[in-house]
Formats: structure tokens, sequence, C-alpha cells
């Protein structure tokens, strides 16, 4: 049974009439609602389905975030996962989630002229506020990465009284930001584009040109943070990101406390400037 959406639904006739991309996006899978779509873009892609395929859905029952977290889909949003199947080692497959939070960032600074800002590692913010989250998994066979499934929920024109009320502070939508409604296929055919440019750095090995952009669309560094893994807490100065994708933070003591995932808060201090 179908569920009712109050609100349009994505025509995938719009979006393949105005994708310019190669591959990614040029299959769609689409639901008018899923559990996951990373669950979704997984079994599809233990099956064998071309590299670039999409999983789209105008709901999801049971999206996740980072660590387990439940994330919420409400209708009006954008639900995606992608399908790569990248030739690198697993040990760099970290490199995915940096090219997709660089790819929402630029998207919504060229088409919509907000000040979009990438929060370590994954987490896209305008205003200090969500308004994109990323989850990337993937499947290893021997030291390599036999497929990647990168997703992508973006708050597009979300109701933002759908969240609960401890979350309203935290989280945004494009719609919101623009105080208008926003097209989701051209948004998504602009992203799916800036998502393959990305992506194909990544597979001729020039990552460092992915990560200097994501360096220079983060206001992190400078800040007094708070990070939390599975370690404990760090407090100190975030004063960079290295070449792994590990937040690099500035204890007291004057050592570098190098931090390979966790949730990073800021700190209510003032910034001081890096030299």
């Amino acid at each position: 049974m179908g569920i009712v959406c109050k609100m349009k639904l994505i025509e995938l006739e719009k979006i393949m009439e105005q994708l310019k991309t190669d591959f990614i996006g040029q299959e769609i899978k689409y639901f008018a609602e899923a559990t996951s779509t990373n669950d979704v873009a997984k079994e599809l892609a233990a099956k064998g389905v071309k590299e670039g395929t999409i999983v789209l859905a105008e709901t999801q029952t049971q999206g996740r975030g980072r660590l387990g977290r439940r994330w919420l889909s409400p209708e009006g949003g954008i639900w995606l996962s992608v399908i790569l199947r990248p030739k690198i080692p697993a040990k760099d497959f970290y490199q995915l989630t940096f090219m997709a939070a660089v790819a929402v960032a630029k998207t919504i600074r060229r088409m919509f002229k907000l000040n979009a800002e990438i929060k370590w590692p994954n987490d896209v913010l305008v205003n200090d506020r969500k308004v994109c989250g990323i989850l990337t998994e993937s499947s290893v066979r021997g030291d390599a990465v036999d497929f990647a499934v990168i997703g992508i929920g973006v708050n597009a024109n979300v109701d933002l009284a759908s969240f609960p009320k401890d979350l309203r502070s935290s989280v945004t939508s494009l719609e919101a930001e623009v105080k208008g409604e926003v097209g989701r296929e051209r948004f998504l055919c602009a992203l799916l584009k800036e998502l393959e440019n990305y992506y194909t750095m990544i597979q001729q090995k020039k990552f460092e040109f992915v990560l200097e952009e994501w360096k220079s669309l983060t206001t992190l560094f400078g800040a007094h943070v708070e990070v939390t893994s599975f370690e404990g807490k760090v407090r100190g100065l975030a004063v960079g990101v290295n070449r792994n994708g590990g937040l690099e933070v500035l204890l007291k003591n004057g050592t570098i406390r190098k931090v390979l995932s966790g949730d990073v808060v800021k700190q209510k201090q003032q910034r001081r400037p890096l030299k």
C-alpha cells in the first residue's frame, strides 16, 4: 500500500531531463516509502547493479545516521543513496564521506547563495544548523572496497515543525533559509553532478584537492571543541584535519590529539586565530 504524501512528489521525468552526469543517477530506484535507502542500496549493490545507481525515497521509516542514531526523514526532503564501486583501498574509504560533504555544501552555495559549511566529518550546516547528514557504508573484500553506499539526507522542503521540539533549534531546511519552496529535482541534478566530479578526482587519486576544498568549507579550525568518541571526551582547539581524515585537536598541555571518529561540538569560547 502506498503512502499518502501531502507534498508534491519528486518527478523522475524532470530529473532525467535536467541530469548532466555520465553515470551517477542515470539509473534511479524510486520509492514513495522505504525503510532506509542505504539498506535498499546495499542489497542492490550486493546483487551487482551498476555503479552510479541511486535509491531515492519520499520518506524513510527507519532512516539512520552515524553511530546507529535515528534519522528523521519526513516528506519534503531528499533522501537518497548512491551506489559506487571505487577502486580504492579500504583504508581510504573515509574519502567518500569528505567528497560527499563537499559536493552538498558546494551545491547549496551555488544554487541558493547560502553560506553552507561542513562540520567534521559529515554534516552540512547553514547558520550553524544542520541541513544535511551523510552516512557512508561499504562492503570490503580483502584490502579493497568492493562497493560503497553514500546516504545523503537533505532537509529540502521539510516542515521543521515535524521534528521533535528538542531538535528544532539545531536543524534547518533549505526552504526555511531561502524563504520559499526549492525545486528538489533541480537541486538533486546539481548535487549528483558535483558528486560525480569529486568522485572522479578520488578515482584519479586526487584526494588532496578534495581535502583542500573540505578545509575551505569548514569553520571548525580555531574553535574550542569537545569531541566525544568511544574512547571518551577530548577538549581543545581544533587545528586541522590530517591526510587520513582525522581531526587534530590541540590540548591544553600543548600536544595534538588525532581523533579518527566521534561527535564534535563547538564550545562557547572565543575563537583563536591560527598561525
